[in-house]
């Protein structure tokens, strides 16, 4: 990752990818988070495990980003796989929860993408 932008904006997605994490793994239960996805405060209760589980899956892909920028060596080959992961889970997202998904993962994930190929 040579070029300024490519680094920055896998840095950017790591963050949306952290976010997304402590959101998932400490916010689920307030009323305001959960509703923006149509759960009752009962039903977001009942599938507060797997929420928080999705969480942490989700910090792993932030933690994969950082390495990727931070790495001595593969930098690339680190970033892309973990922004293919991520736009996957953006595209799963679309389809099983909201659309918004593919703004809020996908999105950033392909730009980030782009700039690493673009530089080349």
């Amino acid at each position: 990752m040579s070029s300024t932008l490519a680094p920055v904006l896998v840095g950017l997605v790591a963050l949306i990818q952290a976010t997304i994490a402590v959101v998932e793994m400490f916010f689920w239960r307030v009323p305001k988070v959960h509703s923006r996805l149509d759960y009752s405060d009962v039903d977001a209760n009942r599938v507060a495990a797997i929420v928080q589980n999705a969480g942490l899956y989700n910090s792993f892909l932030a933690a994969g980003l950082v390495w990727a920028v931070v790495s001595s060596g593969h930098q690339d080959a680190l970033a892309t796989f973990f922004l293919v992961c991520v736009a996957t889970a953006g595209v799963f997202g679309a389809a099983t929860l909201k659309p918004g998904c593919l703004l809020l993962q996908t999105l950033p994930a392909l730009l980030a993408l782009a700039a690493m190929w673009i530089k080349k």
